[in-house]
């Protein structure tokens, strides 16, 4: 279901995200967040979910993400789709009118994992090293977080 001028769309052949329009009028003062209406719902077909993420130009130009990025939408959800978005900006705010592009909307099948539990894990090269621990350059290892 969407409201009239509302539906996801693709801007390019080939785009793997599809855009969400905002269905409202606010602006997002500097470290601002809001929780922005798209007007639309939809039923995903089971094995599918759709994830919203953040558009690039927005993101660069202007500072705007979304919260919560990747957002999952599961198959089951009705309800609309709606977007956390917050002003990254230190000092300019951001005006969203209806029928602004403010997200994109990737829709792809999932598979489900068993998980066991276990006494140990089998060894790997990396081992148990997470943030940060294969460094920003080749051979120069970050330091420990802190």
């Amino acid at each position: 279901m969407a409201a009239p001028g509302q539906t996801p769309a693709y801007a390019q052949p080939g785009d793997a995200g599809a855009d969400l329009r905002s269905s409202e009028s606010l602006v997002l003062g500097p470290g601002e967040r809001a929780l922005v209406g798209t007007g639309i719902s939809f039923a995903l077909p089971e094995g599918y979910a759709a994830f919203v993420v953040p558009r690039s130009g927005l993101a660069v130009r202007h500072g705007i993400t979304v919260l919560n990025s990747p957002g999952t939408i599961d198959a089951g959800y009705r309800g609309e789709i709606k977007v956390p978005l917050m002003n990254t900006d230190a000092s300019a705010e951001f005006r969203i009118e209806p029928g602004d592009r403010i997200a994109q909307l990737i829709v792809m099948p999932v598979s489900w994992a068993v998980f066991q539990a276990v006494e140990a894990l089998p060894e790997s090269v990396r081992g148990n090293g997470g943030f940060g621990s294969t460094g920003v350059r080749d051979g120069a290892p970050l330091e420990s977080a802190r």
